[in-house]
């Protein structure tokens, strides 16, 4: 599993995802959908509700969730409950939320976006190079990029 955390933003919120090269596949931060859905102020709480209501969620936590290593906001690594794409599917089913279509779009959008990738490498580059602009937003001095 990769050990840098991609960080995208949904309406204003930072959702962390990792790539892992293995198995080709995006592992998305639990939390930080539960947080784009809920707008929750405890999602970890949250998260203990919501399996406490759908039993069948709680019973395959252990296969839908798979702890990953990822930056959090202290700057810090930790393992943090994340699911690919289908958990995150399984996972927006069990919230009643408004925001839930929207949300399922532009996880397709970020899905596009990685075979994109794969089919023109050059996208990759230019990808690096938006997400370095964006996470360096704060930094002072002027970056020339390409």
């Amino acid at each position: 599993m990769s050990n840098e955390s991609i960080i995208q933003v949904f309406e204003g919120i930072n959702v962390r995802i990792v790539w892992n090269e293995e198995e080709q596949e995006y592992y998305f931060s639990i939390a930080d959908i539960v947080q784009v859905l809920t707008e929750s102020t405890d999602v970890k709480q949250y998260i203990k509700r919501m399996r406490a209501r759908d039993p069948e969620l709680n019973l395959r936590w252990g296969t839908i969730c798979t702890p990953t290593r990822m930056k959090a906001v202290d700057g810090k690594y930790y393992k943090t409950q994340a699911a690919k794409l289908e958990g995150v599917f399984r996972v927006i089913q069990s919230i009643p939320s408004k925001k839930a279509e929207p949300l399922k779009q532009w996880l397709a959008e970020i899905g596009k976006q990685r075979i994109d990738q794969m089919i023109d490498p050059e996208l990759t580059f230019q990808m690096a190079v938006e997400d370095y602009r964006f996470n360096m937003q704060n930094y002072k001095k002027d970056w020339q990029g390409c």
